[in-house]
């Protein structure tokens, strides 16, 4: 039983395939201005027995592909559960949205909260800022960890958050500092969130944003809980989106 999860964001699209359960292969593409597009160029050459959407462009998937879908709250969850059994915390903070989830002991969805009216506090928001800064996306939280100290930032919306970036940084405040008080901004914005929703115990991490080892690092020190994060936490909404298709096929089987 070959079964496929497609994630398709706002930022980037993911695909897994399973094969009765083991993760064969996996793909990712940005989403672009063609998501559509792109999700058919990601599964050329991909064979499954079937496949489950979900994200931001899992609607348009389904009309184009006649295919199912799930919200990302459900697919989040099932792929945290896969890797951490017992998990009831997860974080997910993604191209452009981020959201806390709830579970109880046997993994079903009992609350959550999302913000995605802006991109404060997301992926989006931290590459603006790097790219402000002179930085690559992919070593931002190194940088930010190279600072003795933060400068407090004072707004999360992006557009003032980059006016007041470039303020500082022709101030001659030191580029690195500004890093590490604006990933703080960051992690303080999830941390709110986080003790809203679920404030006790381990939080798995999900999306692109868990691959940056410096927010990984404050998210446990400001909330003194343990951090989980699996090897690649960008492709958690799909793997849990393939695990849901193969259970569901198998339902039917009976």
């Amino acid at each position: 039983m070959i079964s496929a999860g497609i994630d398709i964001g706002s930022r980037s699209i993911e695909c897994v395939i399973l094969n009765n359960g083991k993760i064969r292969e996996m793909r990712k593409i940005d989403t672009g201005f063609d998501p559509i597009g792109q999700a058919k160029q990601l599964l050329k050459g991909l064979e499954f027995d079937t496949i489950l959407a979900t994200g931001y462009g899992r609607n348009l998937f389904e009309i184009e592909h006649e295919a199912t879908t799930i919200t990302e709250i459900k697919a989040h969850a099932r792929g945290a559960v896969c890797f951490f059994p017992g998990a009831i915390t997860v974080l997910d903070i993604g191209g452009q949205d981020s959201k806390v989830i709830k579970l109880n002991e046997s993994g079903k969805v009992i609350r959550f909260e999302m913000n995605d009216r802006c991109a404060a506090g997301t992926g989006k928001f931290l590459e603006i800022m790097a790219q402000t800064l002179g930085f690559n996306i992919d070593t931002f939280g190194i940088e930010a960890a190279k600072a003795k100290k933060d400068l407090k930032i004072s707004s999360m919306c992006t557009v003032f958050a980059e006016s007041e970036v470039t303020s500082l940084v022709a101030k001659g405040e030191n580029p690195n500092e500004i890093a590490r008080g604006l990933h703080i901004a960051v992690v303080k914005r999830a941390v709110s969130m986080l003790n809203r929703v679920s404030s006790q115990g381990p939080v798995v991490f999900t999306g692109g944003v868990a691959n940056n080892p410096f927010i990984r690092e404050q998210l446990a020190r400001i909330t003194k809980r343990e951090i989980l994060v699996q090897k690649t936490p960008e492709m958690n909404g799909a793997i849990g989106a393939a695990l849901i298709a193969m259970e569901q096929n198998k339902g039917k089987e009976k």
